[in-house]
């Protein structure tokens, strides 16, 4: 767990650089700031469960309402093959999966923090 947490914390410091290029680069860089605390906080045990919680269903809440902008409009292939936005609904898509990949590693870490303060 320790590993794949030090991986994710790469990739989302990793997101807060390339969102230098951003057309509104302070909400990326926060968004993906806030998942990288949260991964350094954990691997330093000072995490609380609460904090990944509530930053999983904000993000989640988030990419969902995306989604409209997203599905049906765009495939899965053209948000990973080219670089380039071609259209708005490619870089909602990347948007909203960027979003579920926070989402999904926050929930990952409240709920093994959850875990381990039952035992």
């Amino acid at each position: 767990m320790r590993i794949l947490n030090i991986v994710m914390l790469l990739a989302f410091l990793l997101s807060v650089f390339v969102q230098i290029n951003d057309p509104d680069p302070l909400l990326w860089i926060i968004v993906y700031g806030l998942a990288a605390a949260a991964c350094i906080m954990y691997h330093v045990k000072k995490l609380e469960w609460r904090y990944p919680a509530v930053l999983g269903v904000l993000t989640l809440l988030w990419a969902a309402s995306l989604a409209p902008a997203v599905i049906g409009k765009v495939g899965w292939g053209e948000l990973v093959t080219d670089i380039t936005m071609k259209t708005i609904a490619v870089e909602k898509g990347r948007e909203m999966g960027g979003l579920l990949i926070i989402a999904a590693w926050m929930l990952v870490l409240a709920q093994n923090l959850r875990n381990s303060k039952q035992e």
